[in-house]
């Protein structure tokens, strides 16, 4: 399929709720083709249709475990654990910056598969993540909302430092 480009931070698409998949069809699954390409292309291990631009509640994940890569339509938490973590993220919208969120470790989600079948998996760790943070993405908060102003103001610096001196374009 093809690497579609990346809606870079801070455009205002990447705060905007993304709407539900109603049709599974095939321009569903031309979608989350181009989300794999797109995602493996930035590199990254998880992105969302807003990411590029289509505001639909898509998200692709390929955390290169032994699972390979998945498709998750309409992704909802359904519960998580009172146990948290701390992990580095990240944007594929905002390449160069990482820092530590604190989340919960594991996560119960509903979604849909390319076929509209619906499922129920339980994931901890990376893979829970990933999850909170692609359909924290989907809700239109963008990951740097986790942090605290004196954090997030201090990332946004570092990230429009890297982008001048490597010459990206909002």
């Amino acid at each position: 399929m093809t690497a579609r480009p990346i809606v870079m931070f801070p455009d205002q698409r990447l705060r905007q709720a993304a709407e539900p998949v109603t049709l599974f069809d095939a321009a569903l699954r031309t979608l989350a083709a181009d989300l794999l390409d797109t995602m493996r292309a930035a590199p990254g291990i998880g992105i969302t249709a807003p990411h590029i631009g289509v505001a639909l509640r898509v998200v692709a994940l390929d955390l290169r475990d032994t699972s390979g890569p998945r498709t998750y339509i309409n992704p909802e938490i359904i519960s998580t654990s009172d146990e948290m973590i701390r992990h580095e993220e990240g944007s594929v919208s905002m390449p160069g910056v990482i820092e530590q969120i604190e989340r919960p470790a594991k996560v119960r989600v509903r979604y849909r598969d390319l076929d509209g079948q619906e499922h129920i998996e339980e994931s901890e760790g990376l893979r829970a993540i990933c999850h909170q943070h692609e359909i924290d993405q989907l809700d239109g908060i963008f990951w740097i909302q986790r942090l605290s102003a004196l954090r997030r103001n201090r990332l946004v610096a570092r990230y429009e430092k890297i982008r001048r001196a490597t010459g990206q374009r909002r």
